[in-house]
């Protein structure tokens, strides 16, 4: 899930799928074989500070330096990059910030406990396509439904960065029991046009929801009529926010939902499968991919895997009988994390040190 970075899930194996049941090929994959290492490289390096949760400061500078040279003048966009060299360079952004290497839409989470992240989204605006703070929780208290994190909202911060161009679509966590939000129908609604309601209010272009991890808790997941009736809510959401148009641009209001990467080679009820994404591809803008966090203290090694990262879509894009996979794909926002986990091998516990997260697709 994006920045809190807390694991909802029950504990599978962590260990990247086997080498004799390989991920479909196809050109997506070759592409990301090329690509991911140079998009992670390229933004770990220029960007640090957007998001996260720094429980233990690192001993290297946090003050930003401007450099004349790029990262590739400086031979840093490379297979073999150490952590020494991201470590000692990951401060040092190009005076050049207005120019954008990467094409596609970039999402980035700003989180109120990292105050830095407010102006670093301002400070690399031009580079972001939308900008996603952390700020809602959409509760149920008893059989009401709550909206918690309006004092949160910053007017002027929102529209400096609409001015400039980038799209704010803040988090929604679906905090709501599942008893109340799916199976009444006027709570359903209340649901819809609350949120809506925000957006309208604040001049929002849109938001991004999370859901599908607090639903695993519940069991909603394990039901086909209950995952029927999840989605479907997700869907009216959709068609919901498509019906109103953003006041900074000229196009409707933008739903991104967040999804988890699969963890095992076979799909479990918990797991966001090819069926779930068919089922919203047509109301949902786009999809936030959480392919980070792969290890954890129980099981500990690297965050995201490249080898993990490639079976998950292509787990998530096999859908059979389908057309639609190369479009599909232009849906997801792939998660790379901008921060690392020193484990406590010999005691109890683990440490995070530095923390950003960047999405994109």
């Amino acid at each position: 899930m994006p920045p809190r970075r807390r694991d909802r899930r029950r504990l599978r194996d962590p260990s990247p799928p086997s080498s004799d049941a390989r991920a479909p090929p196809s050109a997506l994959g070759l592409r990301l074989t090329l690509l991911v290492p140079l998009l992670i490289l390229v933004l770990v390096l220029a960007a640090l500070g957007f998001s996260g949760l720094l429980s233990h400061s690192p001993p290297h500078s946090q003050t930003l330096q401007t450099t004349a040279h790029s990262v590739y003048e400086r031979g840093l966009v490379k297979r073999d990059v150490s952590a020494r060299e991201i470590l000692s360079e990951h401060t040092r952004v190009s005076e050049n910030r207005s120019q954008r290497n990467f094409a596609n839409p970039v999402l980035a989470y700003v989180t109120p406990w990292n105050s830095k992240g407010y102006d670093m989204a301002k400070l690399f605006i031009t580079k972001l396509t939308h900008v996603s703070p952390v700020w809602y929780d959409l509760k149920s208290d008893r059989n009401r439904l709550v909206l918690e994190g309006e004092h949160n909202f910053d007017a002027k911060w929102v529209s400096e960065l609409q001015t400039n161009g980038s799209l704010v679509v803040p988090r929604i966590v679906l905090e709501a029991l599942p008893a109340v939000l799916l199976f009444e129908k006027k709570q359903k609604a209340k649901a819809i046009d609350i949120i809506v309601s925000e957006c309208r209010d604040k001049g929002y272009d849109g938001i991004v929801l999370e859901s599908w991890s607090r639903w695993a808790i519940y069991g909603v997941l394990d039901d086909q009529e209950l995952r029927y009736m999840a989605l479907e809510f997700v869907k009216q959401l959709g068609e919901a926010l498509h019906s109103v148009n953003s006041k900074s641009s000229s196009h409707h209001l933008e739903l991104i939902y967040v999804i988890p990467a699969p963890r095992m080679q076979k799909l479990n009820n918990q797991d966001f499968g090819p069926k779930d994404l068919m089922h919203l591809a047509d109301t949902v803008d786009g999809f936030s991919l959480m392919t980070y966090d792969f290890s954890g203290p129980q099981n500990p090694g690297p965050s995201a895997p490249l080898k993990w990262i490639h079976h998950s879509l292509a787990a998530l894009l096999s859908a059979k009988g389908s057309s639609h996979s190369n479009s599909h794909s232009r849906m997801i926002f792939l998660g790379i994390n901008f921060y690392g986990n020193d484990f406590l091998l010999s005691g109890v516990g683990w440490k995070k040190f530095g923390a950003l997260l960047y999405l994109f697709r």
